[in-house]
């Protein structure tokens, strides 16, 4: 049976929503793990046949542990089926929510060394009652120059969640 490691990096957990749904796809038909960025050291990832990351933006990057991970398994990474994907708020607006025109994406990919052989973008949540005083002022000052939600009473979730699916099932029949 094949088998599946999925990584996650999120700050205040939709990313961890999305690697739970593609997850959850996945292990109808394969063995699949899904592990935080923080605790994937703990695992030899050599024995997974795939290996799917998944990371949140938070002020306009990618958490640095992403990058280290990368530099330090690129060969591990390269040497089995490999999927990225990228959640974040940007990904929102239509004309920036594929791999092609995510501003993310493109400085993800100018930035690793590593070239994912599937690609995806999503759309995070904006829960602003979840934040700290800081970054709960920061982001929405970040939405109101973007045009994005600035009512901190309720989250706003921009996941499109059969987009997710369809990207699950991508994943499946990767070769």
């Amino acid at each position: 049976m094949s088998s599946t490691l999925i990584i996650y990096s999120t700050t205040n957990g939709q990313t961890k929503a999305v690697c739970n749904k593609i997850g959850s796809i996945l292990k109808l038909t394969r063995s699949t793990e899904i592990v935080s960025i923080d605790d994937v050291n703990n695992l030899n990832i050599s024995n997974y046949d795939q290996i799917v990351i998944g990371a949140s933006i938070r002020y306009g990057k990618h958490n640095p542990k992403l990058f280290q991970f990368i530099e330090n398994n690129i060969s591990i990474l390269e040497a089995n089926n490999n999927v990225f994907f990228s959640v974040n708020a940007v990904a929102r607006k239509p004309e920036k929510n594929s791999p092609d025109t995510n501003p993310y994406m493109e400085k993800f990919l100018t930035l690793s060394p590593w070239k994912p052989a599937l690609l995806g973008v999503f759309g995070g949540k904006i829960d602003y009652q979840k934040y700290k005083f800081i970054d709960k002022h920061m982001i929405r000052l970040i939405m109101w120059i973007t045009k994005g939600p600035t009512d901190m009473s309720e989250a706003h979730e921009f996941t499109n969640w059969s987009k997710v699916e369809e990207f699950a099932n991508q994943i499946l029949i990767l070769k």
